[in-house]
């Protein structure tokens, strides 16, 4: 396997394009505009971070040891577990305790590019290979 956090990048992508068709084509007249709109935001930010994971994969080619690079893609795909997941089945199944998980996934999300800003700031030598 070539990079794992590009494959999850890319099947994220593949997913959020899918979910967002799938919201605008089989959902529009199932859902209230406000359930729509949560769900749009499901995608938004799936697609945002798949993006973000394939920063996180590029980087890692150029760094392929770094302990901070690879906390950071696995807090981004957690938080589109986390985050996306919770809105898709909030509205999908109605289950409005879901959004409780919601902000866990935008904590993941935070720390990830916290952890990807702390790897752009450091010096190339300040990192001991593992």
């Amino acid at each position: 396997m070539r990079s794992l956090f590009l494959m999850l990048s890319a099947l994220m992508a593949l997913v959020a394009v899918a979910m967002g068709a799938f919201g605008a084509h089989g959902l529009k007249q199932l859902l209230t505009a406000e359930m729509l709109a949560v769900y749009q935001t499901a995608v938004t930010y799936q697609m945002w971070h798949a993006l973000g994971l394939g920063l996180i994969a590029v980087c890692s080619r150029a760094s392929p040891a770094s302990t901070l690079l690879r906390w950071a893609g696995w807090l981004m795909f957690t938080g589109i577990l986390l985050f996306s997941g919770s809105l898709y089945l909030l509205v999908l199944l109605k289950l409005k305790w879901l959004g409780m998980i919601t902000p866990l996934g935008g904590v993941a999300f935070i720390l990830a590019w916290l952890l990807l800003l702390v790897f752009a700031a450091k010096d190339d030598n300040s990192e001991p290979a593992t």
